[in-house]
C-alpha cells in the first residue's frame, strides 16, 4: 500500500482554489492538474508499505498530540525553479505549529523504520505537475528549461497575488494513495485530532 500523512483543507478554501484553477488551467494544457477533491497538505510521504504495517502506523500516530496549526493559503510558485518547473503549487503561511507537527510525525515514523526526511519541511499545496517525468520538487541533474508552465507564468505575472483563505487544521489523516492512468485516488484510513 502506498501511504502518506496529510492535512485535509476546508471546503470553502477548496472551492476558491478550484475557481482559480478553472481560470488558469487553460494556460498549461500539457500539465496534469490535481482534482479539487484530492487537494491536501502533505506532512509525511511514507511510500509503499505492507498492509500489515497500517495498524502499527495508526498506533504510532495516535501518540502524537500536536497543536492545531492556523494556515493561510496564498500565492503560488514552481518547483524546482520557475525556469525548469515540474510542479505548480500554492503557498502556505503558518506558525511554527505546522513544522513542529511535521517533525513529530517524521520522528514517530522513524521509530517504525520509515526513513526521516533529509530536507526541511516546505509546506505547499500541489496544483499541477508537468506532463511526463517526475513531479518531484527536488532539483535533478537532468533538469532543463521546459515550457509546460511558461504561458501560465506569463499570465500569473499580470494578476494580483491570489488569496484563498485561512483555516485551522483540527486533525491530520493517514491516507492511502492508489495510482491510476487518470490520476491518484486518495482514501482516508484514519483521523488524528489536534488540540
Amino acid at each position: 500500500m502506498r501511504l502518506f500523512i496529510a492535512l485535509d483543507i476546508d471546503e470553502a478554501i477548496r472551492t476558491r482554489i478550484n475557481r482559480f484553477v478553472e481560470g488558469v488551467n487553460g494556460f498549461a494544457t500539457d500539465a496534469r492538474w490535481v482534482r479539487p477533491e484530492s487537494l491536501h497538505v502533505t506532512l509525511k510521504f511514507i511510500g509503499e508499505q505492507p498492509e500489515s504495517a497500517v495498524d502499527l502506523i495508526k498506533h504510532a500516530l495516535s501518540d502524537i498530540h500536536g497543536s492545531a496549526p492556523e494556515i493561510h493559503f496564498r500565492g503560488y510558485g514552481f518547483f524546482p525553479t520557475a525556469k525548469s518547473a515540474r510542479v505548480f503549487w500554492i503557498g502556505l503561511e503558518a506558525g511554527p505549529q505546522l513544522a513542529a507537527l511535521a517533525s513529530l510525525i517524521d520522528d514517530k515514523m522513524a521509530t517504525l523504520g520509515i526513513p526521516k526526511e533529509d530536507r526541511a519541511y516546505s509546506p505547499h499545496l500541489t496544483l499541477a505537475r508537468g506532463a511526463g517525468g517526475s513531479g518531484s520538487p527536488r532539483r535533478r541533474k537532468a533538469d532543463a528549461p521546459n515550457r509546460t508552465f511558461q504561458r501560465l507564468q506569463d499570465k500569473l505575472t499580470a494578476l494580483p497575488t491570489p488569496e484563498f483563505g485561512t483555516m485551522t487544521a483540527r486533525a491530520f489523516f493517514l491516507y492511502q494513495s492508489q495510482l491510476s492512468p487518470i490520476g491518484s485516488k486518495y482514501t482516508k484510513l484514519a483521523r488524528f485530532g489536534l488540540q
